[in-house]
């Protein structure tokens, strides 16, 4: 990711951060209007992981300025995932529910170089948390 890139995702998650219960609540109703067989993989409250998954995209959002130190922690969260039931394939239908929901909370501001900005550090997560997955599979 470019410097710029960080700064559009960093600016653009400040922007809506204070709604974090409407964020979660679009986020998984539109993952699971993409794909229904994903709900069973989220059993508790759907409260309470959006409050988890709103936490830990802020602390990616911040650990953006520093790779070295936020990759390991992705990495770790790639493997609680594949324990969770997480399949490679399923990472693509999280990053288009993701970008909608930011396209829905940003509005005009989620402009082309906003969606390339998230797309790229999406990508940069779940590349990282599928490469440990199949890492482990392969060993």
């Amino acid at each position: 990711m470019t410097q710029q890139q960080i700064a559009l995702v960093q600016q653009s998650f400040a922007a809506i951060r204070s709604d974090a219960d409407l964020i979660a609540m679009r986020f998984y109703a539109r993952l699971f209007f993409l794909d229904s067989s994903l709900r069973p993989l989220f059993p508790g409250s759907l409260t309470e992981q959006g409050r988890k998954l709103l936490t830990m995209l802020a602390f990616v959002v911040k650990g953006l300025d520093n790779p070295g130190e936020l990759l390991p922690h992705v990495v770790r969260l790639g493997e609680r995932h594949r324990g969770y039931g997480v399949e490679e394939s399923q990472y693509a239908t999280v990053g288009e529910a993701l970008l909608w929901t930011l396209e829905k909370e940003l509005g005009s501001k989620f402009d082309v170089d906003v969606r390339e900005a998230w797309s790229a550090a999406y990508t940069l997560l779940a590349t990282t948390m599928t490469e440990q997955s199949a890492e482990q599979i392969a060993a």
